[in-house]
């Protein structure tokens, strides 16, 4: 798809945009609002378990508000936070505070309040369509003004009075302003069914490694391998020759501390690895958020954990529980975490770490109990695993990295895609929003023609 350019621009004072098509005209957003610029309240209301949804920034993704794992509050605080900001359709959200400069447009009319890392942008519809001032607002122009103006403590924040002040571009007729924004709801829908397509395909790659490393490690390379029971609920059927030893009966399984934190001895100019669990998240660990030096070394607990060691999560409501990553380096640990070093030849460290990772739900469910979900050396020593030869765990192992590596390039590929096609999408907003393109003569489908006409008659109310 090509478009030309408008027939005749003008110069602009204003540095962002340089020129814009003749008829059009640069304003201080404040000039196209209905209503002065507002946030949601700055206090903390108690939250309930139903009720009015309660959004603050995080409730806008991809440029669209989700309800979906909202916080709710009652009907009394929401009618108080009304009388301040009572969002309703096609009002714009920006985020001002932390993620500064999301952008959603309401197209709900579901009651619900805000808070203040949201700003509330109301547009005066005989100015400026707000589907329209949407996509002014995320154009890449309009985002980089809203970082200009950010001011930093702990935080980005962008002041109330310095939203009005933004500079957009706008055509004055309502019907230019109308198919503009018509072609990009048109134009990004079909971007954005490509992007869905992408992340499908990465969440069906993830699933995809998961059942390859389930039935490698619990059933093996050899289709015809004859089959045992494992006695074990989420092991099922094994190869009848494997066993199914404790973890203690191979391994040792410790755990370390946390040298004082007030000395400084401990911790000064440290070269020594001491990981916590966040750094699990490495598939294979080798880089430790902090060090510790060898005084605290001698003086502590600790010990240094060899290479090949499996980690585990002790603790957490969140991921951390069970996850499991191998360890390149020689480091310490601290008391959150558990190292499984195999003790004997018989047991390969890249296996074992393929095993844990198929039994990540059900070691988490070890850990449940108590006040805190937890697990502990004693639990993790009493797992049973499948355990073929060490020859074959290897072999197991060799396959896994070589098909992994491949899931893995797809799915870079597909993000690598992702990223492009955002890339896409905010080109498009800004050479429309911005006048270097002159998409007046699109015409959308014939099925969506009716509803085209229908907006080009509001349109022509609204000027008239």
């Amino acid at each position: 798809m090509s478009f030309l350019k408008y027939a005749n621009y003008k110069k602009t004072l204003n540095a962002q945009y340089k020129e814009v098509p003749s008829h059009w005209n640069v304003l201080s957003l404040g000039y196209l609002l209905a209503d002065p610029v507002t946030d949601g309240p700055h206090t903390t209301p108690v939250f309930l378990d139903d009720g009015i949804p309660f959004l603050s920034v995080d409730g806008i993704q991809d440029g669209e508000l989700v309800f979906e794992k909202c916080r709710y509050i009652s009907l009394s605080d929401h009618h108080t936070f009304s009388r301040k900001t009572a969002p309703r359709v096609n009002d714009i959200l920006m985020g001002k505070a932390a993620s500064i400069g999301k952008i959603a447009r309401v197209k709900t009319d579901l009651d619900f309040s805000i808070w203040s890392p949201l700003a509330l942008i109301r547009a005066n519809v005989t100015k400026c369509r707000p589907e329209l001032l949407e996509y002014l607002l995320k154009s890449p122009e309009i985002q980089f003004q809203i970082l200009q103006v950010a001011n930093s403590n702990t935080q980005l924040n962008v002041g109330m009075k310095d939203i009005p002040k933004l500079k957009v571009p706008l055509p004055n007729l309502h019907t230019e302003q109308t198919r503009i924004a018509r072609f990009l709801d048109h134009e990004t829908a079909k971007i954005d069914t490509l992007i869905q397509e992408q992340k499908r395909l990465i969440e069906l790659l993830k699933e995809k490694r998961q059942a390859v490393i389930s039935h490698a490690v619990t059933k093996g390379l050899n289709p015809d391998a004859p089959m045992k029971d494992s006695g074990v609920e989420w092991i099922g059927e094994v190869p009848a020759y494997w066993t199914l030893p404790k973890i203690a009966y191979y391994c040792n399984v410790k755990n370390g501390s946390t040298p004082d934190r007030s000395n400084a001895q401990f911790w000064n100019e440290g070269t020594i690895p001491w990981l916590s669990s966040s750094e699990l998240n490495q598939f294979h660990i080798t880089k430790a958020g902090e060090n510790i030096t060898e005084f605290a070394l001698k003086k502590s607990s600790l010990s240094l954990i060899k290479r090949g060691a499996v980690l585990i999560g002790l603790v957490g409501q969140g991921k951390t529980r069970g996850l499991s990553a191998r360890l390149d380096i020689r480091a310490t640990i601290n008391q959150n975490v558990a190292a499984i070093i195999p003790r004997f030849n018989q047991v390969d460290s890249d296996f074992l770490h393929f095993m844990l990772q198929h039994l990540y739900i059900p070691i988490r469910e070890f850990g449940r109990g108590g006040q805190q979900a937890a697990l502990n050396c004693e639990i993790v020593e009493t797992i049973r695993i499948p355990l073929p030869p060490v020859n074959e765990q290897k072999k197991i192992a060799m396959y896994l990295n070589e098909t992994l590596s491949a899931l893995k390039q797809l799915s870079r590929m597909a993000t690598q895609a992702i990223d492009l096609l955002n890339e896409r999408r905010s080109a498009l907003i800004s050479a429309v929003v911005t006048g270097k393109i002159d998409v007046r003569n699109w015409q959308p489908p014939a099925d969506e023609s009716a509803v085209d006409e229908e907006v080009r008659k509001a349109s022509l109310e609204a000027e008239a």
